[in-house]
């Protein structure tokens, strides 16, 4: 681990791997649930975690140089379940890069059990991962200037549903009715770090 400061209360701590990442969150987590740990945010990224608000930043960078990573934590109990209408308009090029048929996209996506690695991008946005490597695929060359909300999208190693319309680059395979984000709800975000996520198929493309 490498703890580097953020101003005057925070640390970005780097780690070699998502997993470690989040490994070290849940474990930031529990030390905080117990009292041993001050801080006012934990922030899990790809391959960081941001600690913001602590007193005294350097004593804990010293902790974190000297101490072994956790091991993974355990799978949470709970699983969401979003259904999804695998009829995005990328199914066809995700197909041809997987060497697999148009309707075998959606059977693979589906048959995946994911976890939230993070949020970001947008309020409700979690980068899920669970599919095998062989499955990874780059952003469009070209965004889209407009993504409809509940929008279900690959790129790279994640999949993401899009909260809200916007732009966005991630290559589109189904849309879902969830709402992934809701600011009379508690909390408000659906997908939080370390949830279980399946996509439940529904209907014909």
């Amino acid at each position: 681990m490498r703890a580097l400061p953020v101003g005057d209360d925070a640390l970005l701590v780097e780690v070699a791997s998502g997993e470690q990442a989040q490994a070290l969150h849940t474990e930031l987590l529990r030390r905080r649930a117990e009292g041993t740990l001050a801080v006012r945010e934990i922030v899990p990224a790809a391959r960081t975690v941001l600690l913001d608000g602590l007193a005294d930043p350097a004593r804990l960078a010293s902790e974190l140089a000297a101490s072994e990573l956790p091991p993974a934590p355990p799978p949470s109990q709970e699983v969401i379940e979003l259904t999804v209408r695998y009829d995005g308009p990328d199914v066809a090029d995700i197909a041809a890069l997987w060497g697999v048929s148009e309707e075998a996209v959606g059977r693979i996506h589906a048959a995946t059990e994911f976890r939230v690695a993070f949020c970001g991008f947008a309020p409700g946005f979690g980068y899920l991962t669970g599919l095998p490597a062989r499955y990874e695929v780059p952003r469009r060359a070209t965004p889209r200037t407009s993504v409809p909300a509940g929008a279900v999208a690959l790129a790279g190693p994640y999949t993401g549903v899009y909260p809200r319309s916007s732009p966005g680059g991630w290559q589109l395979i189904g849309t879902t009715g969830a709402v992934l984000w809701d600011h009379t709800r508690v909390p408000a975000a659906l997908l939080s770090p370390g949830t279980r996520v399946r996509f439940v198929p529904v209907g014909g493309p």
